[in-house]
């Protein structure tokens, strides 16, 4: 078994030779790394790469947390040491997790956290140090969301209400962001705390970076990405936000009609937040789906905005009466030329289809819509194209099999257009989703071998 070491006992050997046997930095560092892996020692949990004092022999990002606690405030005086601290800190700490992880381990948090109130409650604020400070906050938290505490919570909220410095409340929002990553608790934390109807107010900004980076945290917000929680509460928090936002966050869609990016962001939030069948209608009411269309039809090179787009229209197709709407004003033919136009694309191709079989779902006139459109020659050659990819192929089968379950009169058209064969060759390629292709092959009309999954034995024989 490999003997392994701490960090420290690591730091300590370097410091020895720089200070004691006066070598170079990187002569102290290829010394001990060839005296530990000498005796047998594993280096792997050790970060080798450390940026060294060549007078002291210790760590620099050690010796700037060290000298950050010793601050108590921000004055004229130390002002500008401050900054080059933060700044060294900043810069050692946004190389790698190890490196965060040692400097979270030895009071950066902390001091940060002091610091940040303390400029909270001065009489007239830094905006430089609140903005600095509270970058550092971020990138310390990334891929590290559990040096969050409630009294980081507290300071946050306290910022988000009181701070008019747009640069400052936006990096307060990526830090945010980062602290809900693969963290349940940080995530029931923030919405429990009431926060939601503080990021409410930032929804009548007129600032395009700020409405991103609040849709960002929204999404963050509902994530179900932590395995170390059995149940989370990702629809709850979409719903709080839902009931809260919903509506703003669909006008403001025509307030920025003219940033592709926003209007990306916000239909991918709207959809992500769509959870219920009452929000489709909330959604639609304020128009959304009009918009929408309307976006895709004028942004038809965009494909980041046509695939938020289509998740969109599936998201609202989850109501029933939605569903009609969104074809009786053209998605039909929209979607189908879109697909047809971009049928090169993965990604667009698979959302594109996914879209199609969730608006044709037990709507007979929804899929005739389709079938007029052309949609049946298009979906083979998709499914063709991109027989590699499970996601396609799932997602054609759920069309094929849900324009034709109620419409068996298209499946000639789909059958001379070669799905059966596409299907088979699904089906061998993908076995994973054999359910899906066999779903789709007998609604079709065409030979497939269901397999009989279990089969019950009475214990006694039912009399005749």
């Amino acid at each position: 078994m490999a003997k392994v070491i701490s960090q420290e006992t690591f730091d300590d050997t370097v410091k020895e030779n720089v200070v004691e046997f006066e070598m170079s930095v990187e002569e102290a560092k290829e010394e001990t790394i060839k005296q530990f892996q000498a005796q047998g020692v594993n280096l792997g949990n050790i970060i080798v790469d450390l940026k060294v004092n060549s007078t002291t022999g210790r760590p620099i990002v050690l010796e700037k947390i060290d000298e950050l606690k010793k601050i108590e405030e921000i004055s004229e005086g130390n002002r500008k040491d401050f900054l080059e601290i933060i700044q060294v800190i900043s810069e050692e700490c946004s190389k790698t997790l190890p490196h965060r992880v040692l400097a979270a381990k030895n009071g950066a948090n902390g001091a940060l956290l002091k610091i940040l109130r303390n400029a909270l409650d001065a009489e007239l604020r830094d905006q430089e140090i609140l903005r600095k400070v509270v970058e550092n906050f971020s990138i310390l938290s990334e891929k590290q969301p559990d040096i969050f505490t409630h009294e980081c919570l507290d300071v946050a909220i306290r910022l988000l209400q009181t701070e008019t410095d747009e640069t400052v409340v936006r990096e307060c929002l990526r830090w945010l962001q980062k602290v809900c990553v693969l963290h349940e608790m940080n995530r029931q934390m923030i919405v429990e705390g009431d926060t939601v109807k503080h990021f409410k107010v930032f929804l009548t900004t007129k600032s395009p970076i700020m409405i991103r980076e609040l849709c960002s945290l929204f999404r963050n917000l509902v994530l179900d990405d932590d395995i170390r929680v059995e149940y989370g509460k990702a629809h709850e928090h979409a719903r709080i936000i839902a009931e809260s936002c919903l509506t703003d966050l669909t006008k403001l869609l025509y307030d920025f009609k003219g940033d592709r990016d926003v209007v990306s962001d916000l239909l991918l939030t709207i959809a992500t937040l769509t959870v219920r069948n009452e929000y489709c209608l909330v959604v639609e009411d304020a128009g959304g789906l009009k918009f929408t269309l309307i976006a895709m039809a004028e942004h038809s090179d965009c494909l980041k905005l046509l695939r938020e787009g289509l998740k969109f229209l599936k998201a609202l197709a989850g109501n029933d009466s939605v569903k009609v709407k969104i074809i009786q004003q053209g998605a039909a033919p929209l979607i189908t030329s879109l697909l047809n136009t971009h049928r090169n694309n993965e990604s667009l191709v698979r959302h594109a289809l996914a879209a199609i079989a969730m608006l044709t779902l037990r709507v007979k006139e929804n899929s005739q819509a389709f079938f007029d459109a052309g949609a049946a020659e298009v979906i083979v050659e998709c499914m063709k194209i991109h027989e590699k990819s499970k996601f396609v192929q799932r997602s054609g089968a759920h069309s094929i099999r849900n324009m034709v379950s109620r419409s068996r009169d298209q499946c000639n058209a789909f059958i001379s257009q070669g799905a059966e064969d596409v299907l088979n060759l699904a089906l061998k390629e993908h076995p994973n989703i054999a359910y899906d292709v066999k779903s789709a092959l007998r609604d079709l009309g065409v030979s497939v071998h269901l397999n009989e999954e279990w089969t019950g034995k009475a214990e006694k024989a039912i009399a005749k």
